[in-house]
């Protein structure tokens, strides 16, 4: 997986405009004409300022809205609602707390009526990956925020999507357990070669996850640049060409955000 390992484009975004109108019917733009392509097998960052429409696209691509004009199309189809294909990751676990550890990662395939000697043996490895089988008959109040959120994210892949869809999923996490979860979520989708399309307005983490990065620019939405992110595996945040990164990302954000203040 890698920039040097592009797939063939998955999901595109041609003119994409979304519009919302308030109560007393004002007007907000929140994406204007933007043209994006994510390929196959590679993870692609959205970042921006706040108000950028990071998550209206990432929600348009997952069939949770729809563009006000424009198309995104899934595999040269428009998508036109939610598919498990395409399976979100939020900013908060949302676990079922009613449920144990493995039931929660059983839940999707069994709605779906999906095989269970198919089904359990996924979510058994999963659990393995992530190093948490001895925790599999324990109940989200049980466990650690970081816990949680691999669990949630192994509850997302149980499911066998080919896209994963990643809103800002480590947002709350302290420092350390955000380093790690970082890292455990990239080699989860090393081992699984998912494609990934993940909203972040963290740089460092920006850096560290992706393949391409898409910037986008606020008021309304559009897309000012794409970055192909070339750095070898794994990426030490300390490292040279990395810090000419940031300062690369620092410099083309921080004018759109100080326009928005």
């Amino acid at each position: 997986m890698g920039t040097g390992n592009r797939g063939q484009p998955i999901i595109e975004g041609r003119a994409v405009t979304k519009e919302y109108c308030s109560a007393d019917g004002r007007i907000t733009h929140a994406l204007a004409g933007v043209d994006v392509v994510f390929h196959e097998g590679q993870i692609t960052l959205l970042i921006g300022p706040s108000g950028c429409g990071k998550t209206t696209l990432l929600n348009i691509v997952a069939g949770f809205e729809h563009a006000s004009s424009g198309v995104v199309l899934e595999n040269g189809e428009p998508i036109v609602a939610p598919h498990p294909r395409r399976g979100v990751i939020f900013q908060e676990p949302n676990l079922f707390p009613w449920l144990t550890v493995f039931e929660n990662l059983m839940f999707g395939p069994q709605v779906r009526r999906e095989n269970p000697a198919v089904a359990r043996p996924r979510a058994e490895t999963l659990l393995d990956m992530v190093g948490l089988t001895k925790f599999r008959d324990h109940y989200p109040h049980q466990l650690s925020g970081g816990m949680r959120h691999r669990i949630a994210i192994i509850r997302t892949l149980a499911n066998a999507p080919d896209i994963l869809l990643a809103d800002e999923p480590f947002t709350a996490l302290d420092e350390h357990t955000r380093r790690k979860i970082q890292r455990d979520f990239y080699d989860l989708v090393a081992r699984t070669q998912k494609t990934v399309i993940f909203v972040t307005h963290n740089i460092e983490e920006a850096i560290y996850l992706a393949d391409r990065m898409v910037i986008m620019s606020p008021s309304p939405g559009r897309i000012k640049q794409v970055i192909d992110i070339d750095l070898p595996r794994p990426r030490d945040i300390l490292d040279l060409r990395f810090n000419e990164y940031r300062s690369l990302l620092f410099n083309l954000i921080t004018p759109d955000v100080e326009v928005d203040l």
